[in-house]
């Protein structure tokens, strides 16, 4: 099923807020920053695992794998979440950034 970036931020928001709840978090601006670096942090070190760059751990392949999904998941939900809790719109900063190398009018 392919989402919106919108809708991906309001189901990733509510995730976020029953996780800071459960888990007793304050969730200020540089909450939100190192998350995604520590998520980052996280992705590298499966996709050590997975080139056969870093320790298996007792690991196959396919968990690894898993792994490296699940984590490039986290990195792209902690942004979606940095960028909300800064006013970032990243479909007008794609268009501006990304989309104009395709010759496409911005977006209005």
């Amino acid at each position: 099923m392919s989402r919106s970036l919108d809708e991906l931020t309001g189901l990733v928001s509510k995730v976020s807020d029953i996780y800071a709840s459960r888990n007793d978090i304050a969730r200020d601006d540089d909450w939100y920053l190192l998350k995604v670096q520590e998520e980052l942090g996280e992705l590298a070190a499966e996709y050590l695992r997975l080139t056969r760059r870093g320790r298996m751990k007792g690991a196959d392949p396919e968990t690894v794998r898993q792994a490296l999904e699940d984590e490039a998941a986290d990195v792209l939900a902690m942004l979606l979440l940095f960028a909300q809790n800064n006013a970032i719109d990243l479909d007008a900063a794609l268009e501006r950034k990304w989309f104009k190398y395709l010759g496409r009018s911005p977006a209005v």
